[in-house]
């Protein structure tokens, strides 16, 4: 810990001010240029980090029934479940929409930069 009782953030602020004081202009600029690099990139990967939330279907592996339902009954299940799974169908269709439609515009700007 007697390492750490030596540390002061004054004399740190002060030994970067000689250390800046002592090198060319040229240096300073390359070295706020190498800075200003760093900064941007990690910037544009901070911003665009965000992934999408992997798709995964609802599975439904048994559903029990019993075995004494009418036709009737089958019919009106049937008719309560066909609205339910056409929503389904539409959003899925809906996001595979837009996913092809993000890959147009990129394979399209692509093709205007030659690639």
């Amino acid at each position: 810990m007697q390492f750490l009782a030596r540390m002061s953030p004054l004399r740190a602020v002060r030994d970067l001010r000689f250390f800046l004081q002592q090198r060319e202009r040229h240096e300073l600029v390359f070295f706020f240029l190498a800075i200003l690099a760093t900064t941007a990139l990690l910037t544009g990967f901070w911003k665009n980090s965000g992934v999408e939330k992997e798709y995964r279907p609802q599975i439904i592996y048994v559903q029990q029934w019993r075995l004494d339902r009418t036709d009737a009954e089958i019919k009106a299940q049937q008719a309560i479940d066909a609205p339910i799974k056409q929503a389904r169908i539409d959003a899925e269709k809906k996001r595979q929409d837009e996913l092809r439609a993000q890959f147009k515009r990129l394979d399209d700007k692509l093709e205007s930069w030659g690639i």
